[in-house]
């Protein structure tokens, strides 16, 4: 899968300055901290071949974004196998693991996770993973890319009452967190993610990691990055800094 290209990344972003004091920073997962997208892709398209969906067709890139990416399984399921729910969630169960056994040796960080989680450690910043996945997915990603103390909660969206795109599993972060959304901003990279995040009234920077820059846009993201090495995220961490030491000088 060919990763799109991020329009317009000269352009200022909006501030995150109006967050600071900065509590806490939360993350989706597939997509956000990893690019396991392809990976995904990859085990949906072989397994459908397998029993002859769409005709014997595989499926392409652009199926793949419309249908599954951000989704939750139950959502997935019903897309795939409309009359038979059973089925498409045993099928998703099945995928699943196929790319768990995937992962193990394939999983790749996005460039620069590791230096925003410094910024973020060395603030004290409380944070969440917040994401779609299945709670085996998330806890095995996490603890490949070295992140399973970084953490201090996992929310899953099929523990919450609605997953995403509804914006339980943000809120039940923040609640679990006992941070302010006032003070709280996400990283996501699939619309449904974004659209979660903004329905819980906090602002998303969005990752265009390989959904298409005009389709995230439409979720109204704060602003889109390439990666975490993005010069435009790293302009509105100053900024936060900037503010917060003011803020901490005046107290």
């Amino acid at each position: 899968m060919m990763a799109p290209t991020l329009e317009n990344s000269t352009e200022s972003p909006p501030s995150l300055a109006m967050l600071a004091p900065i509590q806490a920073v939360l993350f989706d997962v597939d997509g956000t901290l990893c690019d396991s997208d392809p990976l995904h892709y990859y085990a949906f398209r072989e397994m459908l071949l397998e029993i002859g969906y769409n005709g014997g067709v595989p499926v392409d890139e652009e199926w793949f974004i419309k249908t599954i990416a951000g989704k939750h399984n139950d959502d997935i399921a019903s897309a795939l196998f409309p009359d038979d729910q059973e089925r498409g969630l045993k099928f998703c169960d099945e995928k699943e693991a196929m790319f768990r056994r995937l992962v193990k040796d394939q999983l790749k960080p996005i460039d620069g996770l590791y230096k925003v989680k410094k910024w973020i450690e060395d603030r004290g910043l409380k944070r969440a993973a917040v994401t779609n996945a299945p709670r085996l997915n998330a806890e095995l990603m996490i603890e490949i890319l070295g992140l399973k103390d970084f953490f201090d909660v996992i929310i899953i969206g099929s523990e919450c009452e609605r997953a995403k795109p509804y914006p339980d599993p943000y809120l039940k972060a923040l609640e679990l967190l006992k941070v302010s959304k006032d003070h709280t901003f996400i990283f996501e990279d699939s619309f449904s993610g974004i659209t979660a995040g903004v329905a819980a009234e906090m602002p998303v920077v969005g990752l265009a990691t390989r959904n298409p820059p005009h389709v995230l846009m439409e979720a109204k993201p704060a602003f889109l990055i390439k990666d975490y090495e993005d010069s435009k995220l790293w302009t509105a961490l100053e900024e936060i800094d900037k503010k917060s030491g003011a803020t901490t000088t005046r107290v």
